[in-house]
């Protein structure tokens, strides 16, 4: 894949090593998806190979290392974060639609007051074991307003390949890995949109024993229980998140 150039991190930006990374994507009814978003934004459909019309959602979870911001780099934290993400598009471009993120932390609370993001705290344990950059096994089991978070997983090695619904495997970079806008509705009713860079996602695919999120389920997007399209995982990666989120013109008819 090829690599963009790292921008210059601002003095309000966050920089983090993300470890123990998991993509767990759901496809999706593409009309129940699209009720949650505003007028200018539209579900990305893809025909499964089953003929489906089908949008994805994913739960991206990670634990944050040397999370810190730009002007405070010597305060570093280490937690735990699932962001919950919807694959949509504005116009021609293709961005993602956060529903909501859970974080390890009481830090949560300065994002969610002084800029209205919808976050919540999240509470609870997860265990990783890696053989060099292949894994052998994850756990994650947390809770937070948002539902309860469980993951089982088994590595397998497999490069991702081709996933049902797309292409072929640089398809499947561009829309489930690669995304580098998103959009997100504060606390307030208005829209926010931010944007990050990441060093190019070498990721496996996983084995999954057991895989919930019920945000999902509550929202009525994913039948309980209902095994994931797909779960694909990396050990490390290096993200940097700009911020603070600037306001979006968008609809907000919804």
């Amino acid at each position: 894949m090829t690599e963009l150039a790292r921008p210059r991190q601002g003095l309000r930006d966050v920089s983090s090593h993300l470890h123990d990374f998991v993509i767990t994507s759901w496809d999706v009814d593409p009309d129940a998806l699209a009720a949650f978003l505003p007028d200018d934004l539209t579900p990305d459909v893809f025909a499964l190979d089953d003929g489906r019309e089908r949008a994805f959602v994913s739960a991206v979870s990670f634990v944050n290392h040397d999370f810190f911001v730009a002007f405070a780099p010597f305060v570093k934290l280490r937690c735990v974060q699932t962001n919950y993400r919807a694959y949509v598009r504005r116009g021609d471009e293709r961005v993602v639609w956060f529903f909501t993120t859970t974080l390890g932390t009481p830090f949560v609370y300065l994002p969610r007051y002084a800029w209205g993001l919808p976050w919540a705290r999240a509470r609870g344990t997860h265990e990783a074991r890696w053989d060099g950059d292949a894994l052998d096994h994850l756990r994650w089991d947390l809770r937070s307003a948002a539902g309860r978070e469980t993951l089982r997983l088994r590595g397998t090695g497999a490069p991702i390949g081709r996933l049902d619904g797309f292409a072929d495997a640089a398809q499947t970079h561009e829309v489930l890995t690669s995304p580098t806008v998103g959009y997100i509705r504060r606390l307030s009713g208005t829209i926010g949109t931010y944007s990050v860079w990441h060093a190019p996602l070498e990721m496996e695919r996983a084995e999954v024993e057991e895989a919930r999120y019920e945000h999902y389920e509550r929202l009525g997007l994913v039948e309980p229980g209902a095994p994931p399209h797909s779960v694909l995982v990396q050990r490390l990666t290096h993200y940097l998140v700009f911020l603070p989120p600037r306001p979006a013109r968008l609809g907000l008819a919804n």
